[in-house]
């Protein structure tokens, strides 16, 4: 398998999605907006206007960057008072991660989400399984673009060939693909066929260990 191996955080380490989707939805309504949790994790990752913009015109709405900003802020405080105590790694992580660094797999996270927020919510003694470690602060363009992708591999001096990435969601697949990476899909949010454009999807956590660890599926 694959020498470097480039993890998305929520969905993938965490199972923090259905809270960070009640977020979203408490400050969609704020505005009016009525949205499902699976409309919400179709978007997951794509938080910037122009990559979300469609999860407005379905509503009808044509939002504003003024708007958009002012829910993202709305959005990160609500996440923050109510649900960011509640977030925990899947029960498999802390074992999977140790026996990928045990194995001699450089590790690194790359995650839409800002530092602030990764400080809230991943737990300290999981960080140091992660070479590097890129929020979607510290990029240009987020996910679904590259270059979050992109800088991970540059910062490891990483052939491409080399590297596997695991996500959950369109849009960070998207950014994988994009940047040319091999991409495994977890399906923790949505269903397989809304994660069709990964090279191999993984039912669940056990599934995707036995393909890191053994290259095998169940």
């Amino acid at each position: 398998m694959k020498d470097f191996l480039f993890f998305d955080l929520d969905g993938v380490l965490l199972d923090s999605m259905p809270y960070h989707a009640k977020a979203w939805i408490l400050a969609f309504q704020e505005f009016g907006l009525e949205f499902t949790e699976e409309e919400i994790y179709l978007h997951e990752g794509a938080i910037e206007l122009e990559s979300a913009k469609t999860l407005f015109l379905n509503k009808g709405v044509e939002p504003t960057q003024a708007f958009f900003e002012k829910a993202f802020r709305l959005q990160k405080r609500i996440f923050k008072e109510k649900f960011s105590q509640k977030i925990k790694p899947f029960p498999e992580v802390p074992e999977l991660l140790q026996e990928l660094k045990r194995e001699g797999r450089t590790l690194a996270l790359v995650t839409s989400s800002s530092e602030e927020i990764l400080r809230e919510v991943f737990p300290e003694n999981l960080k140091n399984y992660f070479e590097v470690i890129l929020t979607g602060d510290k990029v240009e363009k987020r996910k679904p673009h590259p270059d979050p992708y992109l800088k991970a591999k540059d910062i490891l001096r990483a052939d491409v060939e080399k590297i596997s990435v695991i996500e959950n969601a369109p849009a960070g697949i998207l950014s994988a693909k994009r940047a040319g990476l091999f991409c495994i899909a977890i399906t923790t949010t949505l269903k397989p066929e809304h994660l069709s454009l990964a090279d191999i999807v993984a039912k669940d956590h056990k599934e995707l260990k036995n393909l890191l660890l053994n290259g095998q599926r169940q």
